[in-house]
């Protein structure tokens, strides 16, 4: 685990401090399987289209509003009250989670949600899994997600949904 909390952007930090990278969160959990656990906090929506690790439980943390946000010019995500428990059903607290989302951001909130909730060895993974965004100016892939996270890691994942590793909010 390289990263430091003076190397991690803030939108990234968690309130435990632990991070990695999507190819250190893989080797860790190929070391420890039975004790290691993968949790991608993407929406379902995002699994079917982008994909998702292939060992990973796959929890959402929010959801998608559609209601548009005119200040900030995008529809919002809406945190799930609910997650933590949801992860108890797979993970006990002193348990080893790698948590992901696209690329750290949503990771770090559910990071923190869960260390509210008593989790204590929770890392985020900061590159996700499609990584940050490609600051080359001269690309024509300027502003895609294109440098590391866990599918341009050589990490193994899939488009296959694994319905029986989703663990996915109650419908109302």
């Amino acid at each position: 685990m390289t990263e430091t909390k003076a190397n991690i952007p803030e939108g990234k930090q968690t309130v435990l401090g632990l991070y990695v990278t999507a190819k250190e969160a893989y080797e860790k959990w190929k070391a420890a399987p039975d004790n290691v656990k993968i949790i991608d906090v993407r929406t379902p929506e995002e699994y079917l289209f982008v994909g998702h690790p292939t060992m990973a439980w796959k929890i959402p943390v929010a959801v998608q509003i559609y209601e548009w946000d005119a200040e900030k010019k995008q529809y919002p995500m809406k945190p799930l009250l609910d997650f933590a428990a949801r992860v108890s059903e797979v993970a006990k607290p002193d348990e080893t989670l790698m948590v992901m989302c696209r690329s750290g951001g949503r990771s770090a909130i559910a990071a923190n949600f869960l260390a509210k909730a008593g989790f204590k060895n929770v890392y985020n993974i900061i590159d996700g899994m499609e990584g940050d965004a490609n600051a080359d100016s001269d690309s024509a892939a300027q502003a895609q997600p294109l440098k590391d996270g866990w599918k341009n890691s050589g990490c193994p994942w899939t488009k296959k949904l694994t319905p029986d590793r989703m663990v996915l909010p109650k419908v109302q």
